[in-house]
């Protein structure tokens, strides 16, 4: 599944990211805040409009925002 459509509060380890359907500035800002393979993630929050932007997904101990098309290009899978 990817990671827009991961329920709230469900936790999962990121399996892979599209990188070349992220801007390349994105993906720098992305991996500088951890989120690439292997790290997990938690939905905290889903915007409220037709698009459904943002999404906030808790990494670690931070909260990031993420636009929806970013949020489509990262595959979880289910943390063990």
């Amino acid at each position: 599944m990817n990671l827009d459509t991961l329920p709230i509060g469900a936790i999962a380890r990121i399996s892979t990211i599209d990188w070349a359907a992220i801007p390349e500035t994105e993906g720098h800002r992305l991996r500088s805040l951890g989120i690439d393979a292997g790290a997990l993630v938690e939905p905290m929050h889903k915007g409220i409009l037709f698009w459904r932007d943002p999404i906030s997904v808790r990494v670690g101990r931070m909260t990031v925002a993420l636009r929806r098309k970013v949020a489509l290009a990262i595959q979880c899978e289910a943390a063990a």
